[in-house]
């Protein structure tokens, strides 16, 4: 296990992580503490914990609109899908139809 030591709003915090995921763990702070220095600018200075809360609470906010964003996406490609899939339907029955006319065209020649 690594230690990491990530900075937040200007002080230093010793982080525990699993090897081979430092540089991932820094980015995370990274993104934290500039949320956590837009909450402090906006409203001013909280204490640590509450402005850490409302950090975290925006990050929350802005995973939970991804995730319902997400979610959207994947309902928008199952029925694009689904369209795909009776469009590939109708062309076949359509194929299937051509033959039979060329087939009995043939027939009757």
């Amino acid at each position: 296990m690594s230690q990491v030591t990530i900075h937040v709003n200007g002080r230093p915090y010793m982080v525990g992580c699993e090897d081979g995921q430092e540089p991932h763990l820094t980015e995370l702070a990274r993104l934290f503490d500039r949320q956590v220095r837009q909450v402090s600018q906006d409203v001013g200075q909280l204490g640590e914990t509450r402005l850490f809360l409302m950090g975290a609470l925006l990050l929350a906010d802005e995973l939970s609109d991804m995730k319902l964003r997400l979610a959207h996406a994947n309902a928008e490609i199952l029925r694009m899908q689904q369209d795909g899939t009776k469009a590939e339907i109708a062309a076949i029955r359509a194929l299937d139809a051509a033959a039979e006319k060329i087939e009995k065209l043939a027939v009757d020649s």
